[in-house]
């Protein structure tokens, strides 16, 4: 599903490098959890997998694609296949609740009214059901979390990127937010979620993939192991 070979990523007129000779393999349906410190490279990884960054040399391979060969026009049909919680949202402030978790499906042309229904059962998930025709610009940035969380599992995801997210979210409600992301990768999404959070990473047990100064130091994995 995911491939990086000796990727290095240093971003224009700046002296970091952000991601140096990092090299990771994760398969199909794999829940993995990608940790390190602020600065380590996880929100950097995440975007070149979703194309909003490309590496500065090596190969970054998504689902058997190389990313940086694709085609300008190629690029969003392999974002349909891909749902991302990025850390700010990035939610539509005019847009109601119910109609920001449905730009996707708009998007691939689903029935309205099946659209609808199936929104309307993940804000209910996610605890929102009551704000669904409330704007995305007058909830509470936990609230803003929890829909951005709805959007990126509406469209059951190839792959589902998640830049923390539960950091803004107490405890019983984080608990929600990642039993919805078990139970989409029980379903055959690949999940990668950055965290800071380690208590999440000791309760679910899953793969940890771990950043230090740019470089995967636990849980690269030889390719094809």
């Amino acid at each position: 599903m995911i491939e990086l070979f000796h990727v290095h990523k240093q971003y224009d007129g700046s002296d970091e490098v952000a991601l140096r000779d990092a090299n990771l393999a994760v398969d199909k349906g794999e829940f993995c959890f990608l940790t390190g410190a602020s600065g380590a490279g996880k929100s950097t990884l995440l975007k070149l997998l979703f194309c909003a960054e490309f590496a500065s040399a090596g190969q970054v391979m998504v689902q058997g694609k190389n990313v940086a060969r694709l085609a300008k026009g190629d690029i969003p049909q392999l974002r349909r296949r891909i749902g991302v919680v990025f850390q700010d949202f990035k939610l539509l402030p005019d847009y109601t609740v119910l109609e920001n978790v449905g730009v996707a499906l708009e998007v691939q042309g689903m029935a309205a009214k099946k659209a609808h229904d199936k929104c309307t059962d993940l804000l209910k998930k996610v605890g929102l059901a009551h704000k669904s025709h409330q704007r995305a610009d007058q909830l509470s940035g936990g609230e803003q979390q929890r829909v951005a969380i709805a959007r990126a599992l509406v469209t059951d995801p190839l792959l589902l990127l998640a830049d923390e997210p539960t950091g803004n979210l107490d405890p019983d409600r984080s608990k929600d937010i990642m039993e919805l992301l078990i139970s989409a990768n029980a379903r055959g999404t690949t999940v990668l979620v950055a965290t800071h959070d380690m208590s999440l990473v000791e309760t679910y047990k899953k793969r940890r993939i771990h950043l230090e100064n740019g470089t995967v130091t636990m849980g690269e994995r030889p390719f094809g192991a």
